[in-house]
């Protein structure tokens, strides 16, 4: 199977295995599980570079005289028309254009049946993209790779290979086969093109054994297992081979075995020195990646601790500003109040002065005496109402603002109650573990940690681990200085809790184990997979040193090798370096070069120390590596009691902030109830001098006392007045600073969450980048080792092959001084075997005969020399044999999980389709009696038993094999797929969601293109650039040439 560059792995990728793989030396396979991933998000490419059909052209094919040309859109393609138009025609010429046989499209058994009745000849034109950096010989072909298939009426075709100029390249099959290969297409594939005839075929298969031949064939899984078939048939012929041949010709097969091993070896040692290339790029551009992202981080963070102060003191600022503003607004209302009443009361006793100075009947001066009386004994009244309600509206204006306060204050309180609490529970928590850990030390990580090795120690000795899992880490290391604890618990952090695994089989065994102690939704320890070794790494080259300060691998005791090489992969801990001080940590990081190998260092305070930037740590003391446990109990005891006492303390002062809020809101109520009184009596007073000034009797009065408060009455609103002027300034003074302030402060808060939110992103990066530089050294060291593992062997073979060579040259010297001129041997040793005893025989009866001694012993001497070299190399050749056989069963074992990993991703799509329409299924595999059963159940899975397809109604069987096919469209590499009629036997409704599941995958996978034909019109397909329709009119007789007419994309881009 060809190699496809993208930017993720997955088990499409894998190749086909080949002959030389099968050696001695391919040790590229890994033994790691497959990881199933959905990726639902659309592909970063926005369209495929190399592979898609970009156009065909069809003359004298089938019932065609001339059908193109015509291109096709990059991503989906519809190819609409009415039977007979040539839709399957297209189809057709596709599969047998780039090489496909006759019997594959389902059209005819040879390729002479595609010519035109009346016509000598057909010709098949494709032209094939060839684009970026994946281009087949983009020097010789350009950007596009024209296929000429020339088919005579004799059956036999021939080839052209054009260029995108037009000049032939080459006219070989095999150069068009390594095309294929190249670009990864597959014309014999039903995934990469499904017939019309084998859609339907398939649709109405009830066959459980004719589903998985699909399956297989669309995986390639056939032709994998026909592989390792015919490969163990050639070992058996070759094992039979050996021991049917003759001692010389063994050796020169050894020989050459060897030699070729040894090619495949430096072929392999060629690649994995371009893999530790690439590795080194890619780890050179994820800490490139990750430091920019520190930078930045960084930056934000000094801007926004610079900016802090100075929103602190605006913020304060534009409090004191609006306290400031609102008191002078409370001065001003007053005044304006006061100037409303005296300015009123000067309307009114003007009014009455004239009244009184028109009137001229005195005869009832008593009586509007009395009533003047009584009207000014009124406003005074009045007045005085209103300087009470004044004095009220000021109480009530104090008192709203001290239960504000009251309440503000209590909510800040009630917060700091809350992190007290907080920081209580946990305190008592960590207490409780450390007093569980005076008895098992084991409970400070965690208290289901004794139980979990106890079940890891069962399961050890049932034989469900290959090596038995070590951890937790934190109680396989010992430090050597105490008061470095709280560093090194800083910078391992939850590698203490963490646990390692020889593979990911144990892997999955302790996983199974951790779900029995730890519920869902709860932290479990984490989990490193690493090959088990004997020996820690040598760092010596890569570690960091500094004479006065240790690494964190030289402040430890660790006694396994197994738990500092996990350290030294995961953390890196040979090039961190411990300082207890805080101030000498920042000289020797930051005040000058940091030495050599060193990326951080970590104080005793557990404080973090890069060469650029200092992050102080939350936490106050070591949870699992202290020592003095007694002490930390006791320390932890006190802090208790202390936060106890806080929160006491705490809530006391939310009883008494309670008790001022409730006994000021009940003042506030008072003097609400005494306003709305005080108005009423006003209302009352103001409506008895309104009925006594209404009164229309002319009465005297005296009118110098009435001008006399007239004119005080002016006075008194002159001073209010030029009092008011005053208050209204400063008040729009302090209104201009008051939104100064405001603004001020509004903008730099602005910026600090601007800040903030830019940080946010930056964090979730930098992690994401720490690990991807962790994940590229592992990287690195793993091709390291593999290629320092590959080189030892590689020279191993070497020095076997020179022992060869020399052997093989005395075997042959010896030879000839028997005979000059090479024999032909085809005895096998059973049959030298059965020589040398009929020798034996001869030698006594020649003995009793002749009796010369010597001349026998001589003989005998020399069989018996013959019989032990061959027979020493018969055995050579049996261990040979017997290495080959355990490469296979890898080999093969490899193929099952291959087809184990494609096979749950095939069903995990499955569930995933279907879910779209609400229905349940299942897929059933037996890989042993080769058949596949494909359960479904429309609507809820709930509500009913899962049925066989058979069951189902012809659309919904339909729907439910549109799934399967997507399934495998996503578990297969092509770069184009074809299906023709899909939707053949669904309703409006199944056909409409299939569409829309297709659409989907295709707006996923914009680097791959669709061709779908159909008889349907496609008129409700919504309008976007991805999507091109392609129309074929209706036959009519004498017509040459049916020409299609895009519908959704522009002519311009058809001519591009």
């Amino acid at each position: 199977m060809a190699k496809r560059k993208e930017n993720f792995v997955s088990p499409e990728n894998a190749k086909r295995p080949r002959q030389e793989e099968l050696e001695d030396f391919d040790k590229d396979g890994d033994d790691d599980d497959c990881t199933i991933s959905f990726t639902n998000g659309t592909s970063t490419l926005t369209e495929a570079e190399v592979g898609i059909i970009e156009s065909i052209q069809l003359k004298n094919f089938m019932c065609h005289s001339m059908l193109g040309p015509f291109k096709f859109g990059s991503n989906v393609n519809f190819v609409v028309g009415n039977n007979g138009s040539g839709k399957s025609a297209v189809l057709t010429a596709l599969i047998v254009g780039l090489g496909g046989k006759a019997v594959a499209t389902n059209r005819g058994s040879s390729l002479k049946g595609f010519v035109k009745d009346g016509q000598n000849s057909a010709d098949i034109s494709i032209t094939l993209r060839n684009r970026g950096d994946d281009a087949f010989r983009a020097n010789v072909y350009g950007d596009s790779i024209i296929v000429q298939q020339h088919i005579s009426m004799d059956g036999s075709r021939s080839y052209k290979l054009k260029s995108q100029a037009g000049s032939v390249v080459s006219t070989k099959k095999e150069e068009l086969i390594a095309i294929l290969d190249h670009f990864n297409i597959q014309v014999d594939n039903p995934v990469s093109v499904l017939t019309q005839e084998m859609s339907k075929q398939f649709l109405q298969s009830k066959n459980e054994g004719d589903k998985y031949k699909f399956f297989m064939k669309a995986t390639q899984l056939e032709q994998m297992k026909e592989d390792y078939s015919y490969i163990m048939e050639t070992k058996e012929r070759t094992k039979e081979q050996i021991n049917q041949g003759e001692e010389v010709n063994e050796i020169e097969k050894q020989l050459n075995a060897i030699k070729d091993n040894i090619k495949i070896g430096e072929d392999r040692a060629a690649r994995l020195d371009r893999k530790m290339e690439e590795q080194q790029v890619r780890l050179n551009e994820a800490e490139k990646t990750y430091k920019d992202i520190q930078d930045k981080l960084e930056k934000i963070s000094q801007e926004t601790n610079a900016r802090a102060p100075e929103c602190m003191a605006l913020k304060a600022d534009v409090t004191a500003k609006k306290r400031a503003y609102n008191e002078a607004e409370v001065l001003y209302n007053r005044s304006l109040n006061e100037y409303k009443a005296l300015k009123k009361d000067d309307e009114q006793l003007c009014k009455r002065i004239a009244e009184l100075k028109k009137s001229t009947d005195q005869s009832l001066e008593p009586e509007r005496l009395e009533r003047q009386k009584k009207i000014s004994w009124l406003k005074v009244r009045v007045k005085a109402l209103e300087d009470k309600e004044n004095s009220v509206n000021q109480d009530i204006d104090q008192f709203q603002q001290a239960i504000e306060k009251d309440k503000e204050e209590y909510s800040r309180i009630k917060r700091e109650e809350l992190d007290v609490k907080h920081t209580l529970n946990y305190n008592q928590r960590q207490l409780k573990d450390l007093k569980d850990s005076k008895t098992d030390q084991l409970k400070r990580f965690g208290p289901n940690v004794p139980a979990l090795l106890e079940a890891i120690d069962d399961a050890y000795r049932r034989g469900h681990f290959t090596h038995k899992p070590v951890g937790p880490l934190g109680a396989c290391i010992h430090l050597r200085d105490p008061e470095l604890a709280l560093a090194i618990e800083s910078c391992l952090k939850g590698l203490l809790q963490a646990f390692c695994c020889h593979n990911h089989a144990d892997e999955r065994v302790l996983q199974a184990l951790m779900k029995r102690f730890y519920p869902p939704g709860t932290s479990r320890p984490q989990i490193i997979v690493s090959e088990f070794r004997n020996e820690m790494y040598d760092v010596r080259h890569r570690a960091a040193y500094h004479p006065e300060f240790p690494t964190v691998l030289t402040a430890l005791d660790i006694d396994n090798a197994v738990v500092a090489n996990s350290l030294i992969d995961m953390r890196s801990i040979e090039t961190v370096l411990l300082i207890k001080n805080n101030s000498v940590a920042r000289a020797v990081m930051q005040s000058q070069k940091p030495p050599k190998n060193c990326r951080e260092a970590f104080t005793a305070d557990g404080d973090q120390v890069f060469p650029g930037r200092y992050y102080s740590s939350e936490n106050t003391r070591p949870k699992f590596l202290s020592r003095d446990v007694d002490s930390e109990i006791s320390d932890l005891e006190n802090e208790v009691e202390n936060k106890k006492a806080q929160i006491i303390n705490l809530q006391q002062h939310l009883s008494a902030l309670e008790k001022d809020i409730k006994r000021n809101e009940e003042l506030l109520k008072r003097c609400q109830l005494n306003c709305k009184e005080l108005k009423m009596k006003m209302r009352k007073s103001i409506s008895e001098i309104q009925e006594l000034e209404n009164i229309e009797e002319h009465q005297s009065v005296d009118i110098a006392t009435l001008e006399d408060e007239a004119k005080e009455n002016k006075s008194k609103m002159k001073m209010v007045e030029k009092n008011m002027e005053q208050q209204k300034e400063n008040m729009e003074h302090l209104k201009s600073l008051k939104v100064e302030a405001e603004n001020k402060y509004d903008a730099i808060k602005l910026k600090i969450n601007q800040l903030s939110e830019q940080a946010d992103p930056l964090k979730d990066e930098l992690n994401l980048a720490d690990s991807e530089v962790d994940n590229q050294k592992r990287g690195k060291r793993h091709y390291e080792e593999k290629q320092k593992e590959h080189l030892d062997t590689l020279n191993k073979k070497k020095r076997e092959l020179n022992m060869k060579e020399k052997e093989l040259e005395e075997k042959m010297s010896q030879a000839r001084q028997i005979c000059p001129e090479r024999i032909e041997v085809k005895k096998s040793a059973s049959n030298l075997d059965k020589e040398i005893n009929r020798l034996r025989q001869k030698i006594q009866a020649e003995h009793a005969s002749h009796g010369d001694r010597e001349e026998i012993m001589r003989q005998y001497q020399e069989a018996r020399e013959t019989y032990l070299d061959l027979d020493n190399k018969v055995r050579t050749l049996k261990r040979f044999i017997k290495l080959l056989e355990e490469i296979m069963t890898h080999r093969y074992k490899t193929y099952q999980q291959f087809r184990r990993c494609l096979t749950l991703r095939c069903k995990l799509y499955f569930d995933n389709l279907l879910s779209q329409r609400a229905y349940c299924g299942k897929m059933n595999f037996d890989h042993k009696n080769e058949t596949l059963s494909i359960s479904v159940q429309p609507g809820e899975g709930n509500k009913a038993a899962f049925n066989d397809m058979r069951a189902l109604s012809g659309g919904e069987r339909s729907f439910s094999t549109v799934c399967f096919i997507l399934s495998l469209w996503s578990i297969a590499e092509s770069p184009f797929r074809c299906l023709d009629e899909f939707d053949v036997y669904m309703d409006m409704v199944n056909r409409r969601i299939a569409m829309d599941m297709i659409l989907k995958m295709a707006d996923s996978q914009r680097f791959r293109q669709f061709i779908l034909l159909t008889p349907q019109s496609m008129s409700s397909l919504p309008s976007s650039k991805l999507i091109r329709i392609l129309r074929m009119s209706d036959p009519e007789r004498g017509q040459t040439t049916l020409p299609f007419r895009p519908v959704t994309q522009e002519e311009d881009d058809d001519r591009s």
